[in-house]
């Protein structure tokens, strides 16, 4: 299936909404993403349609409008929103998106990434259909420094070798999530960002000459982190020793990517029980495996631990 027949078939099958004028577009926009700018100088009569399907916080927006300018601000910033990051896959027209001092011109079939928390703009200066992922920017496995250097870039690009295979899928399961079950309409959500989490990766990996030679090392051991997630004894000391440097060392590293070393092994066993929690292969398995398997050895510090970060308990996760 092409890219283009994908999206026909996401028009069609998700409830869209139009917008016939500048102000109803606004409403929708601001109901469909964070608090944003649009403004429009073309003398065309203003029309759009916004479709969208969410599963497990992520959120999957298609947008076919005429020619307009987005900006996130730093008033709309202050107004909230701040926290996510868009990945986005433009299926016709052309546009040019800035943040953080870069620029880029964006064809068909290319896929770009902006954050929610810091300012950026969006111009499309022709009739154009995108196709926009939004989602936590905690539910990527990467410390935040590292994908800051991809905004504003073409990420199809940069990796020619894995991009179209992300955007293949990107383009093709969106207009199936409404008829899903949850927790399959959960599984592919995760499936989509291991993918998009695995495009940054191999990006940041592909000039390593170019990159700080601490975040070369932060990215080793998050890398080592990832790989050894459910062995309970993953701690500091044992990671510091895996790779040659001292425990002092290694917290300098990640207070710098904004973080500690506790805090990201806890979130990121939290975040694969909740995917495990939610998969409906693993309907079988109690909630005291799922969390072993990742390293939680005390039930019920597991359980207070999971409802503290996600409102709910992981018996309630599963029940709902």
């Amino acid at each position: 299936m092409t890219t283009a027949h994908a999206q026909h078939s996401f028009g069609q099958r998700l409830p869209h909404q139009e917008a016939h004028d500048l102000r109803t577009f606004r409403s929708l926009v601001a109901s469909s993403f964070v608090p944003l700018r649009v403004s429009s100088e073309s003398q065309r009569p203003f029309a759009a349609r916004i479709a969208s399907a969410n599963a497990d916080d992520v959120v999957f927006t298609e947008v076919a409008a005429r020619p307009h300018l987005v900006e996130r601000t730093s008033e709309t910033i202050a107004d909230g929103g701040s926290g996510y990051y868009k990945v986005s896959l433009l299926l016709t027209g052309s546009s040019i998106l800035v943040q953080d001092g870069r620029e880029v011109v964006m064809r068909p079939g290319d896929l770009s990434v902006y954050d929610t928390s810091r300012p950026y703009s969006l111009l499309f200066g022709e009739d154009f259909r995108n196709l926009i992922m939004m989602f936590p920017k905690d539910r990527v496995d990467l410390p935040i420094p590292f994908t800051e250097q991809l905004t504003a870039v073409s990420l199809g690009r940069e990796h020619r070798g894995l991009a179209p295979v992300v955007t293949a899928f990107l383009s093709q399961f969106p207009a199936q999530l409404t008829s899903l079950d949850d927790r399959v309409r959960a599984k592919l959500a995760h499936t989509s960002l291991d993918l998009i989490g695995t495009l940054f990766s191999s990006i940041l990996d592909a000039d390593p000459a170019q990159r700080d030679p601490h975040q070369l090392l932060l990215q080793k051991i998050t890398a080592h982190i990832e790989l050894h997630l459910g062995d309970p004894a993953l701690s500091p000391n044992s990671i510091a020793a895996a790779h040659y440097i001292s425990t002092r060392h290694l917290h300098s590293l990640f207070r710098e990517a904004d973080t500690t070393v506790s805090t990201w092994i806890r979130e990121r066993r939290l975040d694969r029980c909740r995917a495990d929690l939610l998969d409906p292969v693993l309907q079988d398995r109690t909630v005291s495996t799922i969390a072993a398997r990742w390293g939680f050895t005390d039930a019920a510090h597991f359980s207070r631990i999971f409802k503290a970060a996600f409102s709910v308990s992981p018996s309630e996760l599963r029940r709902a």
